[in-house]
C-alpha cells in the first residue's frame, strides 16, 4: 500500500506489473501530486523509491510464498480517516503537497509500531536483521514526514494532530499514538517516556 501511494502521488502510476504477483487486486484512487516546494518533491520521490524497493525485497525472500497485491481502494481509506479526524468531507491526500505528506504520516506512523513488534515474534536472525533495517528506513521516512509536517505550521499540525487523535480512538487507553505537537511543543518522534519507539 506505501508502496503504491508514494508512487502515485510522485509518478502517477503504481507498481508494475512485474511486481504486484499474477491475480493483483485493483487499486482506486492515487493521482501524481503537484509539489510546490521542489526539497519536498524529491523527498517523497525517495521514499516511492525505498517502498519499490521493500516490496521487491519482500517478493523475493518470500519466493512462491509472496502474496499478490491486494484490492487498494485510497479513495474510501482515505474519506473514512478524513471524517474521523474531522478533515472535512473533501480531504484529498493527492491534492496538495501538505495532504500528501499527511497521508503518508498515516502510514509511516503505522510501519513503524508494527515493524518494532514484529521484532519481538521474530526467532531468524536473518529476518530479524532485515526487520529492524526496514524499520529504521520506516523511522527515518516517519521523522521527515512529521517534521515536514511541522515546519508547514499551525494548520498542518492540527491536521496531523487530529488524525492521531483520530488513530488514538481505536488503539485503547493508552496514548500509543501522538501528533506532531505535544503539550505546546513539537513532537517528532512519538515514544514513550523512555524514547523507546511504540508497538
Amino acid at each position: 500500500m506505501e508502496a503504491e501511494y508514494y508512487l502515485r502521488g510522485t509518478t502517477g502510476m503504481g507498481i508494475e506489473a512485474a511486481d504486484v504477483g499474477s491475480k493483483p487486486g485493483d487499486v482506486v484512487g492515487g493521482k501524481q501530486v503537484s509539489f510546490e516546494t521542489p526539497a519536498i518533491g524529491e523527498f517523497m520521490r525517495e521514499v516511492a523509491e525505498n517502498e519499490l524497493a521493500h516490496v521487491r525485497f519482500y517478493r523475493k525472500t518470500l519466493g512462491t510464498d509472496a502474496v499478490d497485491r491486494p484490492a487498494i481502494d485510497f479513495d474510501a481509506g482515505f474519506k473514512a480517516v478524513a471524517e474521523a479526524a474531522g478533515l472535512g468531507p473533501d480531504f484529498d491526500p493527492f491534492g496538495n503537497e501538505t495532504n500528501f505528506v499527511l497521508g503518508g504520516m498515516l502510514f509511516e506512523d503505522v510501519g513503524v509500531t508494527a515493524y518494532a513488534g514484529a521484532a519481538t515474534v521474530l526467532k531468524n536472525k536473518d529476518f530479524l536483521a532485515a526487520a529492524a533495517g526496514i524499520l529504521a528506513v520506516e523511522a527515518y521516512h516517519m521523522g521527515m514526514a512529521r517534521s515536514t509536517l511541522y515546519r508547514k505550521g499551525e494548520e498542518a499540525w492540527k491536521a496531523a494532530n487530529a488524525v492521531s487523535d483520530a488513530r488514538d480512538k481505536i488503539d485503547g487507553s493508552d496514548d500509543k499514538d501522538q501528533g506532531i505537537q505535544l503539550d505546546g511543543k513539537a513532537n517528532i518522534v512519538p515514544s514513550t517516556p523512555d524514547a523507546i519507539a511504540f508497538t
